[in-house]
């Protein structure tokens, strides 16, 4: 225990000090519970805490790795989404904390397709290392035994090596906002080579993307690229290209799967970006890992308390109003391996805009 403080007295000053700077806990604390403690004791109690959660999810691993033990049952259908968040370390160093979410795919009672049960993993790490580090959550979640799993996420190479590593069978679909996002890309660099795209022109690719799939989109796309070519055109053409097969949202939506990776974005923000980029929270590169151990720990009470369902949006709000809606203790239990996290948002109509492409683009 940190300067005298008792187990519950040390777990209240390091779920604070996970939250707000160490100098804001140690003053809250006192405001709180009547307990005095220096700024030094405040950040060692929490880097002291988050290093013993780090060499019991370390542990873990390597347990897992040797006894290979059947996983626990879990849900039949599964998502799993992966993203990294850039955090500022001391000194203007920037560092990529990864997170993985997993959750249960699932309809609410007026079809909607809808994820529960969200929890959340993150570490600094590299991505062979996050991968392995990971297993702890998967295994937890009984990922290996799921009947079905979709892994919901951009196309950056390292996320596919994850999905390879722990499921590699899942579904692989790109997060639509993502799609999106290239495709008006591809429209602002057409306009800035001179071509002349209809003002509904976004909204209609989009329509089409998401109701009827890639094929005729690509060869639009295609088109319109070659006759006003550009470096930002011909960069995310082939993009897209190269991600064909998991552009097939019509497939996805009907399948009940989630086509939007919104609840990792949240998990950046929520987990990783509140904890790690407020002001006075930096901390050198060093410590950063042991810092982001405490806080994931200090989520986990109260999100135990009310897990509940989770409807994940399926694209972002900018993207989604022009492709259309869709439904889219300082004791061993503080030391407890598992990283949760939950958001909340609200269920999506399932409404949809008009289609302004003709048959011959």
């Amino acid at each position: 225990m940190s300067g005298g403080l008792t187990p519950r007295g040390e777990e209240t000053l390091v779920r604070l000090a996970s939250w707000m700077p160490f100098a804001q806990a140690q003053e809250l604390l006192e405001d709180l519970v009547g307990i005095q403690v220096s700024k030094a004791t405040a950040r060692r109690a929490t880097l002291a805490t988050g290093e013993a959660q780090l060499s019991v999810c370390e542990g873990e691993v390597e347990r897992l790795k040797q006894e290979v033990p059947q996983a626990p049952g879990g849900a039949d259908k599964q998502l799993l989404s992966a993203d990294g968040a850039m955090v500022h370390l001391v000194g203007g160093e920037w560092a990529e904390v990864k997170t993985l979410v997993m959750g249960e795919v699932t309809r609410t009672k007026r079809g909607e397709v809808c994820t529960q049960q969200i929890s959340s993993f993150s570490r600094l790490a590299d991505a062979e290392h996050f991968a392995e580090a990971a297993l702890v959550e998967t295994h937890r979640r009984g990922l290996e035994r799921a009947a079905e799993a979709c892994a919901v996420q951009d196309g950056a190479e390292w996320l596919q090596g994850l999905v390879d590593h722990h499921r590699a069978d899942a579904l692989r679909i790109l997060d639509f906002a993502h799609a999106a996002s290239a495709v008006s890309d591809i429209g602002e660099a057409v306009r800035g080579a001179g071509g002349r795209l209809p003002t509904s022109w976004l909204e209609g690719v989009l329509h089409r993307l998401k109701h009827q799939g890639p094929a005729r989109v690509l060869t639009h796309l295609a088109r319109v690229v070659a006759r006003y070519p550009s470096e930002a055109s011909q960069e995310k053409l082939p993009y897209l290209q190269k991600r064909e097969t998991h552009l097939q949202y019509p497939t996805y939506q009907e399948a009940g799967w989630p086509i939007g990776s919104g609840s990792v974005e949240s998990a950046n923000k929520g987990v990783v970006e509140a904890r790690l980029k407020g002001a006075g929270m930096r901390l050198p590169s060093t410590e950063r890992q042991s810092h982001a151990g405490a806080p994931q720990r200090g989520l986990q009470s109260a999100v135990e308390r009310d897990m509940g369902d989770v409807s994940d949006a399926s694209t972002s709000a900018a993207h989604e109003s022009a492709a259309g809606r869709e439904p889219t203790a300082a004791d061993q239990r503080l030391l407890d391996p598992r990283l949760l996290g939950s958001t909340r948002v609200p269920a999506v109509s399932s409404t949809c805009s008009c289609c302004h492409l003709t048959d011959s683009c």
